[in-house]
């Protein structure tokens, strides 16, 4: 009886340790997998898809109906430099129509942005190896500055003539021109004009790289934001 109690446990102890020794070898194998080396590829792909990523989700975010008007991150403001007539006339009882221009400011900068997209797109078909390591390894914000240097004159170049249409069609000289007309006829104030295209031009390329930023942010810290496997195997290694 001694006899078979033993070989039942020899039969055990065995058994059992061939199933550490099977379990240690699938842990190896998965560590393995998951440390392994990332291909010259792998990274140039991954930053393009981070960067096509980023650009989607932000360019839809804001050029829709209040994606600037709603968002305080970007919400472009009453010119700075006439924010005086701005003061005054709210003042005056014409809140109203300062609010009304603002709004519509804000409406032109959510059409203007939507042309976006084909510039980013052919700046990051350009995009070299070294710039790919630069922006991998660089701040959290690498790719919107490389964008920014790359796009920005282009970005101006497309956006004005867009925003001088829309803010024709949507009519904010509707609301300037009583706004500006009634406050430089206060006496002894400094008349104001700003160049209103040029205005929600540049606020509307500075606010889409504000978000680009945000989204670029996310995808290296956020394994949440990650939404291809790509993308996490990249990103993930940093």
């Amino acid at each position: 009886m001694n006899l078979i109690i033993i070989g039942y446990l020899t039969l055990a102890i065995g058994g059992c340790a061939q199933l550490a020794d099977l379990s240690k070898n699938v842990d190896l194998s998965e560590t393995s997998e998951k440390i392994k080396p990332l291909s010259q590829e792998e990274i140039v792909l991954g930053l393009k898809e981070a960067l096509k990523v980023s650009l989607d989700k932000s360019v839809k975010k804001i050029s829709i109906a209040d994606g600037f008007w709603k968002n305080d991150l970007i919400k472009l403001p009453f010119p700075e430099e006439a924010i005086e007539v701005k003061k005054r006339l709210s003042s005056l009882g014409m809140g109203k129509e300062v609010l009304n221009f603002e709004k519509n400011l804000n409406r032109a900068a959510e059409k203007a942005s939507g042309k976006s997209m084909e510039i980013f797109l052919s700046a990051i078909t350009q995009l070299t190896f070294d710039d790919v390591m630069k922006i991998y390894k660089g701040d959290k914000d690498a790719a919107t500055n490389f964008l920014k240097d790359k796009t920005s004159e282009k970005l101006y170049a497309e956006f004005k003539p867009v925003a001088k249409k829309v803010i024709d069609e949507v009519d904010v000289t509707k609301y300037w021109k009583p706004v500006i007309s009634n406050y430089n006829k206060i006496p002894f104030v400094e008349n104001y004009n700003p160049d209103l295209d040029d205005y929600v031009t540049k606020k509307t390329i500075q606010g889409l790289f504000s978000m680009i930023s945000l989204e670029e942010a996310k995808i290296r810290k956020d394994p949440k934001a990650r939404i291809t496997d790509l993308l996490e195997r990249v990103f993930g290694q940093l």
